[in-house]
């Protein structure tokens, strides 16, 4: 990759952060936390990716600016405010909530993947990398409220989303030699094009049994106690 490289604006990143824990801090008050549970999954729904890129894939040396930095612990607090004090209200702001969401998805996935080959990895590798960079946040949310992980379930595009922006980077890069900055920029663009055509026209993924056994549906016994 050429030497220079791709950084989030901070007031995009930190607000990115503040709507993605708005998203945890909302799944808290639906199940009925306290304030100390809606605010832990504010916190790993917004820097959850971040965190397991930096301590499980990519150990650094220093420490990662998600926890030297106080704004992003800071703008988690203000977003468990906000749901405290405005709780279901907030509901009403979902489609810009979802704007800003579709944009750090791109984002993200696009910094994973740069962060993971800058570190060394193969691309598959720095490609997955951005995509739970992009989505981890949320696959540890579901793990810790003993959910079943909405990105393993049929839905709207959420993970191949961030998928696409970590293959689109890469292939801006290593095919089109584009910059960094300029392969984040396309692949951003791009991963918000699909994410919000997905979710205005519901493009869903499908079961695979039901891919490969159409009728499985149909011919699956009914569940005790329905």
């Amino acid at each position: 990759m050429p030497a220079a490289t791709f950084q989030l604006p901070v007031i995009f990143d930190l607000g990115a952060t503040f709507a993605f824990a708005l998203t945890g801090a909302l799944a808290g008050l639906k199940r009925g936390y306290d304030i100390v549970g809606v605010f832990f999954l504010a916190l790993v729904s917004s820097i959850g990716g971040g965190l397991i890129r930096d301590g499980v894939f990519i150990p650094a040396t220093t420490p990662t600016p998600l926890l030297t930095d106080a704004r992003y612990i800071e703008v988690i607090i203000a977003a468990t405010v906000v749901c405290a004090i405005f709780g279901r209200r907030i509901k009403h702001f979902r489609r810009a909530i979802a704007v800003i969401d579709a944009l750090g998805l791109g984002a993200y996935a696009a910094f994973g993947t740069q962060k993971a080959l800058f570190a060394g990895l193969a691309i598959p590798a720095a490609v997955f990398v951005g995509v739970i960079n992009a989505a981890g946040g949320g696959l540890l949310r579901d793990l810790i409220t003993r959910e079943e992980p909405l990105v393993f379930k049929p839905g709207q595009f959420y993970a191949l989303a961030a998928l696409a922006g970590s293959v689109l980077f890469v292939f801006f890069v290593t095919q089109l030699q584009l910059t960094p900055t300029h392969a984040a920029v396309g692949a951003i663009g791009l991963t918000f094009v699909f994410r919000i055509l997905s979710i205005t026209l519901n493009w869903r993924t499908t079961s695979v049994s039901e891919l490969t056994e159409p009728n499985a549906k149909s011919q699956r016994p009914p569940e005790a106690g329905l």
